[in-house]
């Protein structure tokens, strides 16, 4: 297996890292700025609708979908370098249309939308024109074992009427459809009790509980907690046939948990540069902390945790490209678990070398460090990663 980009992805990442210097990185502190300034946590600012209009007209858009009739038909291994660019902004990859929960929705309506789902929905959310959620977790049942669903989507005729809870339905707050876990036989196997449904957030019955703290902060597109009461759908808002919201599922989650490795890698390598640009400018003590062997010993053991986590997650994106996503999934955990963790880690130590600078907002660690702990739980906890893997390794010893 060759890692080295492309010319056609060299030439793309110039360009991303063009964009990102001219117009993100500048605008970084601005975009929350204007959020605090309008006094709702869940303003949009102009800023943002102003910098996707660019990313589009530049062509830097949709890079995430391998259908080259959805943009430039990148594969995984084409698109890891691009992401991690994106990445280095916990809000940019929004600015290229390729921020979840949108591409894993784009992705599985691309594969399993009827012509009129796609029509409706699809075109819109390709378009950068509409947002839209995920609604699988729920409060009284374990995220990680989706099998576990109470949402019931009950047959009435020609229509489903959907009643539960949801939470973590990330992007709420701006989405204008959801996509729904239910169950919907509650006999049938494990795997084939819940359907997704395509449901209009305006739909009645359809109520927005919350917008949940994540470590003290509301997000502006939140992570919500949803109320579905007798929220009534026609059949026709069924993804790919009653029965099958596990198997769909499960193909979204596996590009999905690439995706937010890629955006972790990115991260974790601005940390690095972040940190070495502190302790080569910070005097304590008498001398520049880059002169303090504790410090050094950051430094070089987050370069080398971000090495590791950027191979391994270079290898799980060609995996998936060579193998599918069913047979690439032990690298996919394992680079789930991997790069979520040192993302984490040398976050941690970039805080800790900023000092008290560290934690506040002037900086963009303390919203790093956010996104990072989030993701040891969002697409499958660690354990039930490493679970899984354990699993596979004592079936297969020989």
């Amino acid at each position: 297996m060759d890692f080295t980009p492309s010319a056609k992805v060299t030439e793309l990442s110039g360009r991303v890292t063009e964009f990102m210097e001219r117009f993100v990185y500048p605008n970084e502190r601005a975009h929350y700025e204007a959020i605090e300034a309008s006094g709702d946590r869940h303003h949009r600012p102009a800023l943002l609708e102003e910098l996707k209009e660019l990313a589009r007209g530049a062509g830097l858009w949709n890079f995430f979908l391998p259908h080259p009739g959805h943009g430039p038909g990148l594969t995984n291994l084409e698109y890891a370098p691009l992401a991690a660019i994106m990445g280095r902004v916990v809000w940019a990859s929004e600015v290229f249309n390729c921020s979840a929960p949108d591409t894993g929705n784009m992705e599985i309506l691309a594969q399993y939308g009827t012509p009129e789902q796609k029509a409706q929905w699809l075109d819109p959310l390709l378009a950068g024109k509409i947002r839209s959620g995920f609604s699988m977790t729920e409060p009284m049942t374990p995220g990680s074992d989706p099998t576990q669903l109470k949402t019931r989507a009950v047959r009435d005729g020609g229509h489903y009427v959907i009643t539960g809870r949801k939470w973590f339905t990330t992007g709420a707050m701006h989405a204008r459809v959801l996509l729904v876990m239910a169950v919907t036989d509650p006999a049938a196997s494990r795997h084939k009790r819940v359907s997704l449904l395509v449901v209009p957030i305006e739909t009645p019955g359809v109520r927005i509980v919350r917008a949940l703290p994540v470590f003290g902060h509301v997000s502006g597109p939140g992570e919500c907690e949803v109320a579905f009461e007798d929220v009534r759908v026609p059949q026709s808002a069924l993804l790919n046939g009653e029965g099958e919201g596990f198997a769909v599922a499960q193909a979204r989650l596996g590009p999905g948990r690439i995706h937010h490795c890629m955006r972790a890698v990115g991260m974790a390598e601005r940390a690095v540069e972040m940190m070495a640009r502190r302790a080569r400018t910070r005097m304590v003590v008498g001398g520049l902390l880059a002169e303090k062997q504790m410090v050094q010993d950051m430094i070089a053991t987050s370069r080398i945790e971000v090495h590791a986590a950027r191979l391994v997650m270079l290898h799980a994106s060609w995996a998936m490209d060579t193998m599918g996503k069913k047979e690439a999934w032990p690298v996919i955990s394992m680079a789930k678990v991997l790069c979520a963790q040192t993302a984490c880690r040398v976050v941690d130590r970039a805080i800790q070398i900023h000092g008290a600078l560290g934690v506040t907002d002037d900086v963009p660690l303390a919203a790093m460090w956010r996104y990072a702990r989030i993701l040891r739980l969002g697409d499958g906890a660690d354990e039930v990663h490493k679970a899984k893997l354990a699993e596979h390794e004592i079936r297969h010893c020989p």
